[in-house]
């Protein structure tokens, strides 16, 4: 009975490295992915702008007053530390 708990055990610990072998393939896509993404708002606010001057201008302050009443309003403990 012991000899079975200790091969599940192996087996066990090769499935969690396994899992930590593809936590860096995990983070490098994901990071890939806010780098697309950051990339197509970059584009598509320039494409506004280059098509209606007055709309790209409007959003841009309404994200504006968004960012400064996110950033007035939380916490000083939920703020992300800056180095």
């Amino acid at each position: 009975m012991e000899c079975l708990l200790q091969y599940l055990d192996d087996i066990d610990d090769l499935i969690g490295a396994i899992g930590l072998s593809y936590e860096g393939l995990r983070r490098l896509v994901l990071a890939f992915a806010a780098l697309a993404v950051s990339l197509a708002s970059v584009a598509s606010g320039v494409v506004l702008a280059l098509a209606h001057p007055p709309i790209a201008l409007a959003t841009c302050i309404l994200l504006f007053v968004a960012l400064l009443y996110r950033s007035i309003t939380t916490s000083p403990r939920a703020r992300p530390h800056s180095i």
